[in-house]
């Protein structure tokens, strides 16, 4: 529904002309059609306030998110003591003026779907999905805003308050054009339901919501209940397998100022991190990461030290944050080398590890790894880009047909405020990002090599089951699922590209790649 959440005292008035939400009996009669509210109703919490936050933070800047929750104050005031319509005015104000729209349609589709997903309420979405013949979700938040989650997610149709727009419908003024509130609710469902026959099942969670309610042919009210259980993941109709923006938690106020008066401090310590653990050897870094807050945790036998006569091992590794290659040389106590795309000669110059492009030529590609080998350890992340779910995309088969020395190694990325990983923010900023959490964590687990008959040349197997094995063997450690998905499945998603970027454009081609890497 709208912004700051609603008082928790008593029930409003006139709520007991609808029976509960728990007295809905599916097997009465068939339903085929629902209007529910959002917020409150089909979501546990009734503030819409974090939500803002994000698109705030995201779509705006820190000082942007950090005016809306200087205003928080004011927009419980203007909620309570003046109407629901004046606070979900000035949120959009604060919010959306001056943003561009397509800005705010990305951090609609690769932001706020995941934490909309996690405060689903199981028992309003049992009778939601229930009605399978149409779905409408009327809300007083901004459609731009909702849309990409309820039609995606919940699998029905949106309308919600409409946002005014300028130069060309490029930019957002902060205004509104009405307040999706109380009669004009029950005036959309009016229009969405034009042949008459109005919906079977009405949800609401407050007074505002009973005006549509009451055109229903039945109705039920949505007791507050922020500890309500959420509905699994799996009972939706999509996943949020891949998710942008730095934040890890739903910002409720406390959480966000949190995020906010953090930052500075934050930045420091990584900034400490980073260059103090630049100027130790590697095999006592590990130590100094403990020293430092850093919590590395070494699982399983290393591979031995490569030496003369004896090649290094190709290490494959999930791929987590754009700090991987350098947590592996951590927990291994000497250098590796990673193999990336575009690599520039800045990165090369003050990286901690050694980072070497490849082309995308297959052949000279293949030529190139053999010849890294020769000398050393090397570490390839076959997923091709981040992937901060339990899941793992699908592996890239290049690296099966370079060596039978392959090393599977597991990790995992412990980041409990900030995620150390974008799609389309500055990816140069990633590290430090990962290590401004209070308590960084990494988990590497070093798993046996592959025997002889699992191998392309000692087994004959095909470099893709080589690959598909590996995802598997690295899945199972770690209780992942695998995934067909790709890189260009994530930007395409995220960012609405392939992935690729201009090499002069300051953003690295690979996930996997330098810029990330000058930092320890």
């Amino acid at each position: 529904m709208a912004a700051p959440p609603a008082p928790a005292a008593a029930a409003p008035p006139g709520c007991a002309r609808f029976p509960p939400v728990h007295h809905y009996d599916a097997s009465a009669r068939p339903r085929r059609t629902v209007a529910a509210d959002l917020d409150g109703t089909l979501l546990a919490s009734s503030s819409a306030f974090p939500y803002y936050f994000l698109v705030a933070l995201e779509a705006g800047s820190y000082a942007r998110a950090l005016a809306l929750l200087l205003a928080a104050p004011l927009l419980l005031l203007l909620y309570t003591a003046v109407s629901e319509a004046a606070a979900i005015a000035l949120l959009a104000l604060v919010t959306f003026a001056g943003l561009r729209v397509r800005d705010v349609e990305a951090v609609a589709r690769g932001v706020l779907p995941r934490h909309y997903a996690a405060g689903v309420r199981a028992d309003t979405w049992a009778v939601f999905r229930g009605c399978a013949a149409r779905r409408v979700v009327v809300t007083a938040s901004p459609a731009v805003m909702v849309g990409e989650f309820v039609r995606e997610f919940l699998g029905a149709e949106v309308a919600g308050t409409e946002l005014e727009t300028c130069a060309g419908g490029a930019r957002f003024t902060g205004r509104i054009r009405a307040a999706l509130v109380g009669e004009r609710k029950r005036e959309v469902v009016e229009r969405l339901f034009a042949g008459g026959d109005m919906p079977d099942v009405g949800l609401g969670d407050r007074e505002s919501d009973h005006d549509f309610m009451a055109i229903c042919k039945e109705a039920y009210m949505v007791p507050p209940d922020r500890r309500a259980p959420r509905a699994a993941a799996d009972s939706l109709l999509s996943r949020a397998v891949f998710h942008d923006g730095r934040l890890v938690r739903r910002p409720e106020p406390a959480q966000a100022l949190f995020a906010l008066a953090y930052l500075p401090l934050g930045f420091l310590l990584a900034l400490f991190r980073v260059f103090f653990n630049l100027m130790i050897p590697v095999r006592l870094v590990r130590h100094t990461y403990r020293l430092t807050g850093i919590r590395l945790a070494v699982r399983g036998t290393p591979p031995p030290a490569p030496r003369p006569g004896a090649p290094g091992s190709l290490l494959v590794c999930n791929h987590r944050t754009a700090l991987d290659p350098i947590i592996i040389s951590v927990a291994l106590g000497r250098p590796v080398t990673c193999v990336t795309y575009s690599v520039s000669r800045l990165s090369t110059a003050i990286a901690p590890i050694r980072a070497v492009a490849l082309t995308r030529d297959r052949r000279a590609d293949a030529a190139r790894m053999a010849a890294l080998l020769a000398e050393g350890d090397v570490v390839v992340c076959p997923e091709g880009t981040t992937c901060r779910e339990p899941a793992l995309l699908r592996f890239s088969a290049l690296f099966a047909e370079l060596t039978d020395r392959v090393v599977p190694v597991a990790l995992d990325a412990r980041q409990g405020t900030y995620y150390g990983s974008t799609a389309r923010g500055w990816k140069w900023l990633d590290p430090y990002f990962f290590y401004m959490n209070p308590r960084p964590g990494y988990e590497v687990t070093f798993l046996p090599a592959l025997r002889p008959e699992e191998t392309c040349g000692g087994g004959g197997r095909s470099a893709v089951d080589v690959a598909n094995h590996v995802q598997r063997i690295i899945a199972k450690e770690l209780g992942f699922e695998c995934t067909a998905l790709t890189r260009k499945d994530k930007y395409m998603k995220l960012a609405g590209n392939d992935g690729t970027v201009r090499k002069a454009g300051g953003r690295d081609d690979d996930d996997a790649g330098p810029g990330a890497k000058k930092f320890a």
